[in-house]
C-alpha cells in the first residue's frame, strides 16, 4: 500500500524565510558589534621586530659590541684625530645631528644630512642611496669619504695597534689583532645594538597607556586618511624602499643614480624611518627642511614636480588643527629611554 505525502510549500517557504531572517540576523549583530569593537577600540597589535638579519662571523656579543662602541666614540678614525662617528650621529638625536650637513675634518662639509642609527640593524640596505648590503660595508664609506673623516682604514689599525687595549679587546672579540676586519665588523655590531621600541605609541599598542585625543587623530590622519603608511610602514616605520618624494635636484647630488649612472635613478632616497622623527631634524637627504611642519606642508602641496616623483605623492589639504594633530602623532614616536640609555653612551665618559 503506497502513502501518499502532501507537500505543504508555503510551510517549507515560511520556514526558509525564517532561517534566512536568522542567518541575516546573527551576521548584522555581528556587523554591528565589530564596528563598534572598532570605534572603541583603545589599542592596536604591538609592532612585532623581527629576528636581525647578521652576517655569519659577526654574531653579536658584548665584547664585540663594547670595542664597537668605543672605536664609534673614538676620533682616531679621522685623519687629524678631531671628529668620530658621533660627530655626526648624536645619542641626544637619536644618533642624527641636528644640522643639515655636519663638518667634517678640517670643517670639510659634505651634501647630505647625518641620518638616525636607530634600529639601523634592521635595514636591508645603506646610506641614502641604499646601495650597501651589510653595515660592515657601510663602515668604510665615513672613514675614507674626504668631506668625513678623510682616512684610510689601514691606518685606522697601526694607531689602535699603538693602544694594548685596543690589542686585548680585538683578541678578545675576534682573535686577531686590530685591522680593517676587527674595524668594520665592531662598528657594525654595536650599531646593530641600538634597539628603539619603547616610544609612547609602542606602549599604545602594548594597552600600557592612551593617546590624547589629538593623537589619536593624528594617529587616524596617518594611517586612514593620508595613508603615509604606504612608504613608512610597519615595526621601524619604513618600507625600506628608495623614492623621489618631489624634491628637486641639486647639482652636488643625484641620489642613487650617484652609483647606479640611471636616469630612473636620479635624486632617489632611501625612504627613512619615522621612529624618533622629532629629535632628528632638519630634514630630508640634505637637510633643507627644518620642521615637521615645513615637511608636511611640502607634502600637502604634493611635492615639487619631477620625472622620477613617487606615484603615491599626492596633494592634500588639512586644517591647521589637523596639522597640530599629525605632528603630535609623529612626537608619540619618540623614544625617551633609547636617547638616555647609558650602555649606547660615550665609554670615555662612563
Amino acid at each position: 500500500m503506497k502513502m501518499q505525502v502532501k507537500f505543504n510549500f508555503r510551510l517549507w517557504f515560511n520556514h526558509k524565510i525564517e532561517i534566512y531572517l536568522l542567518i541575516f540576523g546573527l551576521f548584522l549583530m555581528l556587523f554591528v558589534f565589530a564596528s563598534v569593537q572598532f570605534q572603541n577600540k583603545e589599542v592596536i597589535e604591538p609592532f612585532e621586530f623581527p629576528e636581525m638579519n647578521v652576517p655569519e662571523g659577526n654574531e653579536l656579543n658584548n665584547s664585540r659590541i663594547e670595542l664597537g662602541r668605543r672605536l664609534f666614540y673614538d676620533p682616531i678614525l679621522s685623519l687629524d684625530s678631531t671628529i668620530s662617528c658621533s660627530s655626526c650621529h648624536k645619542q641626544a638625536f637619536a644618533f642624527a645631528d641636528n644640522l643639515s650637513v655636519t663638518p667634517g675634518v678640517s670643517a670639510k662639509l659634505g651634501n647630505r644630512n647625518a641620518p638616525t642609527l636607530t634600529n639601523v640593524g634592521y635595514n636591508p640596505t645603506y646610506l641614502f642611496d641604499g646601495f650597501l648590503t651589510t653595515l660592515e660595508k657601510q663602515a668604510l664609506v665615513p672613514i675614507e669619504e674626504h668631506a668625513e673623516m678623510n682616512f684610510n682604514i689601514v691606518e685606522v689599525a697601526k694607531r689602535m695597534k699603538r693602544n694594548k687595549k685596543y690589542i686585548r679587546d680585538a683578541y678578545r672579540a675576534y682573535k686577531r689583532e686590530p685591522d680593517a676586519y676587527v674595524i668594520t665588523r665592531a662598528l657594525a655590531s654595536f650599531q646593530r645594538s641600538l634597539i628603539s621600541k619603547n616610544s609612547k605609541f609602542d606602549q599604545y599598542t602594548k594597552g600600557k597607556i592612551k593617546l590624547t585625543p589629538s593623537e589619536k587623530n593624528g594617529m587616524r590622519l596617518f594611517y586612514d586618511v593620508l595613508y603615509c603608511a604606504q612608504c613608512h610602514s610597519g615595526y621601524n616605520f619604513t618600507n625600506f624602499s628608495v623614492q623621489n618624494n618631489g624634491l628637486k635636484s641639486t647639482s652636488s647630488d643625484s641620489g642613487r643614480m650617484r652609483v647606479t649612472r640611471l636616469e630612473i635613478d636620479r635624486d632617489l632616497y632611501k625612504v627613512p624611518t619615522l621612529r624618533n622623527i622629532a629629535l632628528t631634524a632638519p630634514y630630508m637627504h640634505d637637510g633643507r627642511l627644518q620642521t615637521l611642519r615645513e615637511v608636511i606642508l611640502h607634502y600637502q602641496k604634493g611635492g615639487e614636480s619631477h620625472i622620477n616623483k613617487s606615484k603615491v605623492i599626492e596633494p592634500f589639504k588639512l586644517n591647521e588643527s589637523e596639522l597640530d594633530d599629525l605632528i603630535s602623532f609623529l612626537n608619540t614616536l619618540t623614544d625617551s629611554e633609547f636617547i638616555q640609555n647609558k650602555k649606547y653612551g660615550n665609554p670615555f665618559r662612563n
